[in-house]
C-alpha cells in the first residue's frame, strides 16, 4: 500500500498540474466506492494537501475531495486499462488508475470526515513538529500490543505504514514483536528519530516503486534499492550478515534481523 512517502510524492507532482484548475466532472461507475463526489464538480482547486495517507483537494466552497489510493491506486495523465474514475478539468483529465479497486474518492464539507473514520483518528505528522517526544512516548506506554503492530494504526504517527515501519524498528535496532509498552526512553526516542529518518530519506528518492504503484506520471520512486529488511526475507543482514526473516502480524509481513 502507498505510504506517506509515495503519497506525497504524488501530492507534490499533482499540485502544479491541477491548482486553479476548475474540477469540472467526476467520472464513474462506482458510487459505492466514489462517495458524493458531484459536491466537488464545478469548483476551482484551491489546493493539495495530504493528511497520512490521504490526498485532500480543497476546492472553492468549503468542500474537499478526499481520495485514498488504497493498495494501488493512484493518478495517471493517461487512461489505463484499470482506470475507475476520471477527474476532468480545464485543461487535462486526471485518470484513476487503480487495479485491486481499493482506492476511494469523497465529496465532503471541508473538515467533515464522519464517513472516513481513519481520517478522523490520525495522529501527527511523523515530519511535522507535532510529532514530539513526549506524545510519542506515552501512546508507547498506554499500549501493550506488539510494537509494529501499533505503528500500523495511525494514531502514533500518520503515513507510516508496513514498507517503513519495518525499516524504521531495524534502525532503531529493535524487534518487531516487543510491547510497546516495554520500550525505555532511550529506545523510544530513538525510533521516534529513525521513522523521522526513513520517511524524509524516502522522500528524498520519490518513495519506493510497488508492484502496482507509481507516481502521478507514472514514474519510479528508488527507495525500494536501500530496504535494509523490508521484502529481503532470507537474505543477508547489510549490516551482519545474518538471514533477515518474516514473519506475519495481523494479516501483514514483517522483516527484520533477529
Amino acid at each position: 500500500m502507498p505510504e506517506l512517502p509515495e503519497v506525497e510524492t504524488t501530492r507534490r507532482r499533482l499540485r502544479p498540474l491541477v491548482l486553479g484548475q476548475t474540477l469540472r466532472q467526476v467520472v464513474h461507475r462506482d458510487p459505492a466506492r466514489y462517495r458524493n463526489t458531484a459536491l466537488a464538480e464545478g469548483r476551482r482547486i484551491l489546493e493539495v494537501d495530504r493528511r497520512g495517507k490521504f490526498l485532500l483537494f480543497a476546492l472553492e466552497g468549503g468542500v474537499e475531495l478526499v481520495a485514498h489510493l488504497g493498495m494501488t491506486g493512484g493518478f495517471r495523465l493517461e487512461p489505463t486499462p484499470h482506470t475507475r474514475a476520471a477527474l476532468v478539468l480545464e485543461g487535462r483529465t486526471l485518470y484513476f488508475h487503480d487495479p485491486r479497486r481499493f482506492g476511494r474518492l469523497f465529496g465532503v464539507r471541508r473538515g467533515d470526515y464522519r464517513e472516513i473514520p481513519l481520517l478522523l483518528r490520525l495522529g501527527p505528522e511523523p515530519l511535522s513538529e507535532a510529532f514530539a517526544f513526549p506524545g510519542f512516548f506515552r501512546g508507547l506506554k498506554e499500549s501493550a500490543r506488539p510494537l509494529k503492530a501499533l505503528l500500523l494504526d495511525q494514531r502514533l504517527a500518520a503515513g507510516v505504514g508496513n514498507i517503513y515501519a519495518s525499516e524504521a524498528l531495524f534502525r532503531a535496532g529493535i524487534r518487531p514483536t516487543v510491547a510497546a509498552c516495554r520500550i525505555s526512553k532511550p529506545r523510544a526516542e530513538r525510533l521516534r528519530l529513525a521513522i523521522r529518518e526513513v520517511l524524509a530519506r524516502a522522500l528524498e528518492v520519490g518513495g519506493s516503486t510497488l508492484r502496482d504503484f507509481s507516481n502521478a506520471q507514472g514514474e519510479s520512486g528508488y527507495f525500494q534499492l536501500e530496504m535494509l529488511v523490508y521484502d529481503r526475507a532470507g537474505e543477508p543482514c547489510r549490516q551482519c550478515g545474518t538471514t533477515i526473516q518474516q514473519i506475519r502480524q495481523g494479516q501483514r509481513s514483517t522483516f527484520y534481523c533477529p
